[in-house]
């Protein structure tokens, strides 16, 4: 028997343009220069990304996986859930480990992934209710950092936030995230975050400066889609690709810099853009955890710690939380 699937849209195609706007006319004239990394994300830059996770250089996505693998029974035991949350789900590829271990159980009533491309969700929808007989999918299309109270709040949930992805916002975005999900779980929920851990400088600054030079690329694309959506004038091959070690803040700093002097015209914001040699513009950061911080920064944020998971190496760490109050 297949379940039903239901699609709930919270994003029309204008927001996705209005926000690139906004983060374009921002970053661009701050100093120094930034835009976030969301925007990477167009079909070129996902399919990139998607080679990014197979090099051999790039060690958090088979870390994270080893992790499902093994401890997946485990994990889903431990929430005892019976809807499974995705914020960001994409495909929603990994999620499957923990989609099998709770049908194992036959506890699993309803997915539910969040992302803001509604195709890409649609997709994975009709093929996950086809996978898992008698499980509904309940798709949203939205922005985690804005439509967390858009879930649906039947049931005992887990909410899983997989990929390291919580690494890519800077602490005051991340706290206020960690708030905003907090006030979205009940006292029966549990909340699955996946957090890459502190580890040596070579390994962490190989892992975003592969030998193939993918993770340039899809920097890069970043000028792509600029070019494209706003009508930029970027020349892509006059800006390198770094990516290195900030041992003060523990995050790799990820950025494109200008090779020459550079004047930038973005005609759909009537802006023009000046860099000098050797100016960067942050892309991206990606945050390393340690987890007895991680602890305590789940602490002040509302929620408290209830297991942990590592790969055999401690690399990457899933955490499993819930309210405290």
């Amino acid at each position: 028997m297949t379940g039903s699937t239901t699609v709930e849209v919270h994003l029309e195609p204008g927001d996705l343009r209005r926000a690139l706007v906004d983060d374009a006319r921002s970053g661009l004239s701050s100093m120094p220069k930034s835009m976030p990394p969301v925007w990477f994300y167009d079909d070129r830059g996902s399919a990139l990304f998607d080679d990014i996770t197979r090099l051999p250089e790039y060690y958090p996505t088979r870390c994270e996986r080893a992790i499902l693998d093994r401890y997946a029974d485990d994990i889903a035991a431990r929430a005892d859930a019976d809807v499974l949350v995705e914020l960001g789900s994409g495909t929603s590829e990994k999620t499957r480990l923990l989609l099998d271990a709770f049908r194992d159980r036959r506890r699993l009533r309803s997915f539910v992934p969040l992302d803001v491309s509604e195709q890409t969700l649609r997709d994975a929808a009709e093929s996950i209710a086809k996978e898992y007989a008698g499980v509904d999918v309940h798709a949203v299309v939205g922005d985690f950092n804005r439509h967390l109270s858009k879930l649906p709040t039947d049931g005992k949930r887990l909410v899983v936030f997989l990929g390291g992805t919580i690494g890519n916002l800077v602490p005051a975005q991340r706290r206020r995230f960690l708030f905003d999900l907090d006030c979205a779980l009940t006292s029966n929920d549990r909340v699955l975050i996946g957090t890459d851990l502190v580890k040596d400088v070579a390994t962490l600054e190989a892992a975003y400066n592969d030998s193939a030079g993918v993770t340039a690329e899809f920097n890069r694309n970043l000028l792509h889609v600029l070019n494209r959506e706003l009508q930029a004038d970027f020349d892509v091959d006059a800006f390198e690709h770094v990516a290195t070690w900030d041992a003060t803040n523990e995050w790799i700093d990820i950025g494109l810099r200008a090779t020459s002097p550079q004047a930038v015209t973005v005609a759909d914001l009537d802006m023009q853009v000046r860099f000098d040699t050797g100016e960067l513009m942050r892309t991206e950061i990606s945050a390393k955890f340690r987890p007895d911080l991680l602890v305590k920064e789940l602490w002040e944020c509302g929620l408290v710690v209830e297991d942990a998971w590592t790969d055999p190496a401690g690399w990457f760490q899933l955490t499993l939380a819930r309210p405290y109050c």
